[in-house]
C-alpha cells in the first residue's frame, strides 16, 4: 500500500494552510488531552476513574507498562495531526504517514460507530444489563469522556488526512470502478480477494451470534458480563468485517461499476484497519493472563480474533495492489 503512494508525485509547494484545517488540528489536539491526561496520572499512582475492587489494581505493573504504551499511541495522534498540516509532512515518505493513519483509522472507526450505537440502545432501555455482584472495572465517567475524545479525535484527523490525501495522491482513485481495466488486475489479487471473503465467514459467523446474544464460545466468566455494549460493537465488527471483503472484491473484480473509484477503496482502507487493529488487539487482550480461569479467553474467541485480524490484512494486500497498479499506471502515461 505504501510503496505505491510513495512513487506518487509529492507537492513541493504548498498552499497555505486554510483556516479550517488549522482549526481540525487544534481539535485533534485538544481532544487528545483528557485521555492522556487520565493515562498519566494513572501512571504516577492516582486512581481517579478507577473503583475500589477493579481489576486494573491487581496488576499496577502490567498497568503501569500498557498505559505507557497507550500514552504513546494517542500522542502519535498529535504527531499525525501536525504532519498532515506542515509543509514537512509533505515530504515525509509515505508509510510514514500512510500506516500510522491505517493503524489509527482501523482503532477508531468502531468506536465512532459503536459508543454512539451503545448510547442509542441504552437510551432505548436495551442496555441488556446482565452483571454480577462484581466491582466495575473503570467509573462510568471515563468511558464517557475517552469515547467522547476518540469520536473527536477521528473525526479530526480523518478529516485532516482524507485533504492531505487527496492533495498529494488524489490522482489515483478518480474516476469510476467501470473505468479500471480488467486485465490489469492480477490473479494473485483476485486470489488474496477471495482468500479474504472465504476466511471471514468464520469471524462474521461468530461476531454475528454474540451480536444477537448467543454466548456460543465465551469464556464462563464473560457470559454474565454481557451488556449493551457489548452487543452494539459486536454488531460493529460484522460491519467492518463486510466492508472490508466488499471493498476488496469490488477492487479486483470491477464490480460496482457505476460506483466512484473512492467508495471501494475507502471500504477496503477503513473496514481492513478495523478488522487488523481490532483483530489484533483483542487477541492481545485475550492471550494476557488473567487469574480466574473463567475468565481466559476460549480457543473459539481466540480463532474468532485471530481470523478477524488475518482478514483485515488480507485486504489491507488487496488494497495495496490496487494502489500499486494505478500509480504503475500513470507512470506509464
Amino acid at each position: 500500500m505504501t510503496q505505491s503512494l510513495a512513487s506518487a508525485p509529492l507537492v513541493v509547494a504548498p498552499a497555505p494552510l486554510g483556516r479550517s484545517r488549522r482549526i481540525l488540528r487544534g481539535v485533534a489536539v485538544v481532544s487528545c488531552l483528557p485521555y492522556l491526561s487520565l493515562k498519566v496520572a494513572w501512571i504516577a499512582g492516582s486512581r481517579i476513574g478507577i473503583p475500589e475492587g477493579s481489576s486494573l489494581l491487581e496488576h499496577p505493573t502490567t498497568m503501569a507498562v500498557a498505559n505507557s504504551v497507550t500514552v504513546l499511541m494517542d500522542a502519535a495522534v498529535i504527531v499525525l495531526a501536525l504532519a498532515l498540516t506542515r509543509p514537512w509532512g509533505l515530504r515525509a515518505p509515505a508509510w510514514l504517514l500512510a500506516v500510522p493513519v491505517w493503524v489509527a483509522t482501523g482503532l477508531l472507526a468502531p468506536i465512532m460507530a459503536g459508543f454512539p450505537l451503545q448510547l442509542a440502545v441504552r437510551a432505548l432501555g436495551g442496555g441488556g444489563e446482565h452483571r454480577t455482584g462484581s466491582e466495575p472495572f473503570l467509573d462510568a465517567w471515563v468511558f464517557g469522556v475517552v469515547y467522547t475524545g476518540f469520536i473527536v479525535q477521528g473525526v479530526a484527523l480523518g478529516t485532516l488526512f482524507a485533504l492531505y490525501a487527496r492533495d498529494r495522491w488524489g490522482h489515483l482513485w478518480r474516476g469510476s470502478v467501470w473505468e479500471l481495466p480488467a486485465s490489469a488486475v492480477g490473479a494473485a489479487q483476485r486470489f488474496t480477494a477471495v482468500a479474504a471473503g472465504v476466511l471471514a465467514l468464520f469471524p462474521l459467523t461468530v461476531h454475528l451470534l454474540w451480536a444477537c446474544g448467543a454466548p456460543t464460545g465465551l469464556s464462563e466468566g464473560r457470559v454474565p458480563e454481557r451488556t449493551g455494549g457489548f452487543y452494539a460493537f459486536e454488531a460493529v465488527y460484522v460491519l467492518f468485517l463486510l466492508a472490508a471483503v466488499t471493498g476488496a472484491g469490488l477492487l479486483a473484480f470491477r464490480r460496482g461499476r457505476p460506483l466512484p473509484v473512492k467508495v471501494p477503496l475507502a471500504l477496503a482502507w477503513v473496514g481492513s484497519g478495523a478488522a487488523a487493529c481490532w483483530g489484533a488487539w483483542l487477541s492481545v487482550a485475550a492471550l494476557t493472563a488473567v487469574d480466574d480461569l473463567a475468565d481466559r479467553a476460549t480457543p473459539l474467541m481466540l480463532l474468532t480474533y485471530a481470523g478477524q485480524m488475518i482478514t483485515g490484512f488480507l485486504v489491507a494486500t488487496v488494497t495495496a495492489h490496487f494502489l500499486a497498479e494505478r500509480s504503475a499506471a500513470r507512470r506509464a502515461a
